[in-house]
């Protein structure tokens, strides 16, 4: 019986280096845990080409009158239209633009904290959380709005309606902070 040769092997057309793949040498990387349902939206965003037209980080200012006549709550008072300054909200809400995002709540947990179905949230991932700040938090995989509490060394999370129970920590479970709710946008109408 005759052997048949074995055939040589070509170039191969998958593995191995190829010319600007991957990042370039020394770059460091960072490994970052977010909830599954989340992954096809941040894989959409890392495969988007060179020069993909993205809302910008850094949007043109907008400037609105401020008026320097204060509105009473209780009894009216006729108000005076003297413009004290002009306000961007830009940089009214938003500290540290780089780290600012913002998410829609949802449910009614935040409701005596003012924050409703639908209210914006603005959130600043730069400032380290503190007690009885207003935090995003991911909880058993899933993004939750709630009151951050450190007293005598345990962590809770606290809703803002009394029908429902505090979040608690037992040891070994990991709190994972995405950033601090520093302020929220509600439409009236």
């Amino acid at each position: 019986m005759a052997r048949t040769p074995k055939p040589t092997p070509s170039k191969p057309t998958h593995g191995g280096p190829r010319p600007g793949a991957g990042r370039p040498k020394g770059e460091p990387s960072k490994v970052i845990r977010l909830p599954a349902r989340l992954l096809p939206a941040v894989q959409a965003l890392a495969e988007l080409p060179a020069g993909a037209l993205l809302p910008s980080p850094m949007p043109a200012p907008l400037a609105l009158p401020l008026f320097g006549h204060k509105v009473r709550a209780g009894f009216p008072s006729p108000a005076d239209d003297y413009v004290e300054a002009w306000l961007d909200l830009n940089e009214h809400l938003i500290e540290h633009k780089e780290a600012t995002f913002f998410v829609q709540a949802a449910g009614d947990s935040m409701i005596n904290a003012g924050i409703q179905e639908g209210t914006l949230l603005v959130v600043d991932r730069a400032l380290e959380p503190r007690h009885n700040d207003i935090v995003i938090a991911v909880v058993d995989g899933e993004l939750t709005v709630k009151r951050l509490e450190k007293r005598r060394g345990k962590v809770r999370l606290i809703a803002e309606n009394p029908a429902y129970a505090p979040i608690e920590f037992r040891e070994g479970q990991e709190l994972v902070v995405w950033g601090v709710v520093r302020s929220v946008i509600r439409k009236l109408k």
